[in-house]
C-alpha cells in the first residue's frame, strides 16, 4: 500500500510539467512550503528537537513544528521519531530500517514499500519514543496525520487553483522526499568523515545544501545530540543557524552541543579520510 501511494504522489507531481499547471505563484508556494515543511517541520522539528532533544522550545512552537513535519507526509510524528531512534541504535547494520549496505537503493526508498524486518510494529513505535507516546497532542497527530496534507490541499486549491495544490502539495512533497532521503542513502555513502563512529555515515556538503545542514550526517552520527551539525566553519548548518535566531528570541534554551574533549576523542587523522567501502 505504502508503495501504491509513493507511485501516485511521484505520478500527480509529473502534472507540473503539464503547461497548464504551470504559475510562478504555484512555484513560489512550492519553495515557502518546503522550507516550512522541511526545513522547519522534518529537519528542526521532527529531527534535532523531537528526536534527539537536542535543545527546548516553548510549548507551542514546540508543537507548531510538529504539525509542519506532518505536513512533510513523511508519516506521523511517532512513527517518524521511533524509526529515526531505530537507525541511531542499529546503524548500518540488522535492525536499521534503511541500512545501506542492503544497497544505495534500498536506503533510499525501497526500504519503505518493500518487506522489510526492521520496519517497527507500532508497539516498537511505543517503546522508542514513549516521550511522543505519553503526550495526546501527537497520539493525535499520529492518528490524523493524512488529513493535514489534505486540508491544506484544499486551502491551496481555494487560493490558487490546480496549480498551487500540483505544485505546493505534489512537487513539494516529492521534493522533500527525495531530499529527506538523500540523508539515509548518500550521506551514508559518499563523502568524507571527520569523526570516528563505527558506520558510514559522511559528510556530503551537497546534501547539507539541500536538506539545511543535514548532510554533514557523520558529525551528527558522531554527536547526535548536538543541535550543531556543521561542525567546521566551512559546513554550512541552516538549521542551526535557525536555533541561534531562536535563542536570541528566547524561544529556545538548554542547547546541546559536545565539548572540546567530546570532539578530540572522536576526531580522525587525517580530518578528511574517505569512509571505508
Amino acid at each position: 500500500m505504502t508503495g501504491v501511494a509513493l507511485g501516485a504522489i511521484h505520478l500527480i507531481a509529473l502534472l507540473a510539467f503539464w503547461p497548464k499547471m504551470f504559475s510562478w505563484s504555484g512555484v513560489l508556494v512550492a519553495f515557502v512550503l518546503y522550507y516550512a515543511t522541511g526545513a522547519i517541520g522534518i529537519t528542526f522539528g521532527f529531527h534535532r528537537l523531537l528526536t534527539h532533544r537536542s535543545l527546548k522550545v516553548v510549548k507551542p512552537l514546540e508543537y507548531f513544528a510538529a504539525i509542519l513535519g506532518t505536513l512533510a507526509l513523511q508519516g506521523g510524528p511517532i512513527e517518524w521519531i521511533a524509526t529515526h531512534r531505530a537507525h541511531h541504535a542499529h546503524t548500518d547494520r540488522e535492525g536499521d530500517p534503511h541500512d545501506v549496505h542492503r544497497g544505495l537503493r534500498w536506503s533510499h526508498m525501497d526500504w519503505l514499500y518493500r518487506f522489510n524486518e526492521s520496519r517497527l510494529m507500532p508497539a516498537e513505535q511505543l517503546r522508542l519514543a514513549p516521550d511522543l507516546a505519553a503526550d495526546p497532542f501527537y497520539r493525535f497527530m499520529e492518528k490524523t496525520y493524512v488529513l493535514w496534507t489534505i486540508a491544506l490541499g484544499v486551502v491551496l486549491f481555494l487560493f490558487g487553483g490546480w496549480s498551487w495544490v500540483i505544485w505546493g502539495i505534489f512537487v513539494r512533497i516529492v521534493a522533500t522526499y527525495h531530499i529527506t532521503w538523500l540523508v539515509n542513502s548518500a550521506a551514508h555513502h559518499v563523502g568524507y568523515q571527520s569523526y570516528r563512529t563505527g558506520d558510514r555515515s559522511t559528510n556530503n556538503w551537497w546534501v547539507a545544501l539541500l536538506a539545511w545542514g543535514e548532510g554533514w550526517h557523520n558529525n551528527h552520527h558522531a554527536f547526535p545530540f548536538s543541535a550543531k551539525h556543521g561542525m567546521q566553519w566551512f559546513e554550512l548548518d541552516a538549521t542551526y543557524a535557525l536555533i541561534r535566531i531562536l535563542a536570541a528570541l528566547k524561544l529556545a534554551k538548554d542547547i546541546k552541543l559536545p565539548t572540546p574533549q567530546m570532539i578530540a576523542r572522536l576526531t580522525l587523522t587525517p580530518q578528511r579520510q574517505e569512509p571505508a567501502a
